[in-house]
């Protein structure tokens, strides 16, 4: 079986993220970017799935700038067989929409004909969490979210989810749309003989236009601003004293 995983580039989470002084958006300027934590843990998943042999090849799909090979080629150095690189645009602020991006998606999908697609949850960039959603809704196919433990048997996927109540298990016939949660597993560091094979692995460039898709947004960022800094606490004498403040000064009881 084949599996495909979207990938995305996004500021590192390490890095503290600061705000244009415009408000137009968030500077990326001399920041370090990795690839989205999500969609390093589908990979990590695609691999050990391979490992257990119900994976023949790794498929990593990257949707963006020229720049996202080096997320694409982490993807490989982890140990994913080859990638594809669909350049959507040109300049590093500009983030393709969630939509066009699952038409994308579809499109190499159709092209691929994979089991199986493992992504991440959401980008810790924009969290929109909608992709993974959207691209089950374009091909048809039944889609398990937030996925905290996956099983393949035969044509199927049994799948532990995450909600609000505690852990769902459901059973999902392939092919399938698979959104990886945090606990899902904790990735690997690629080694360096890795890094070095990952070179030498197949990536293809394509673009939006090849596959028919308008990735013109739909949607204006009005403005980007920091959130208000938090008050500092206070001190209090007595529980009498903050149940007072509670109601006087917070306003909560």
């Amino acid at each position: 079986m084949k599996v495909l995983i979207p990938v995305k580039r996004v500021i590192d989470y390490n890095v503290k993220v600061r705000v244009k002084a415009d408000g137009t958006g968030v500077d990326l300027a001399n920041v370090k970017m990795s690839m989205n934590p999500f969609d390093e843990i589908a990979v990590e998943e695609a691999i050990r799935l391979k490992e257990k042999g119900a994976v023949k090849e790794i498929v990593v799909v990257s949707i963006g700038v020229k720049q996202s090979q080096e997320t694409l080629r982490t993807a490989l150095a982890m140990g994913a067989d080859r990638a594809i690189l669909v350049k959507a645009a040109e300049d590093v602020h500009t983030d393709i929409e969630p939509l066009a991006v699952a038409k994308i998606l579809k499109a190499v999908i159709d092209a691929e004909e994979p089991g199986l697609v493992i992504a991440g949850k959401q980008a810790i960039d924009n969290d929109m969490n909608a992709t993974g959603q959207m691209l089950a809704a374009l091909l048809g196919w039944p889609q398990a979210t937030f996925a905290s433990e996956v099983e393949i048997a035969g044509d199927t996927a049994k799948v532990t989810r995450e909600v609000d109540g505690g852990l769902q298990v459901i059973e999902v016939n392939l092919p399938a749309i698979v959104t990886a949660d945090l606990r899902l597993n904790e990735p690997r560091y690629a080694s360096l003989p890795n890094i070095m094979k990952a070179k030498k692995k197949p990536l293809e460039e394509k673009t939006p236009e090849e596959y028919g898709v308008d990735v013109t947004p739909r949607l204006k960022v009005v403005k980007t601003s920091e959130p208000p800094t938090r008050k500092a606490g206070v001190i209090v004498g007595s529980v009498d004293e903050l149940v007072e403040k509670l109601k006087t000064e917070a306003g909560v009881i």
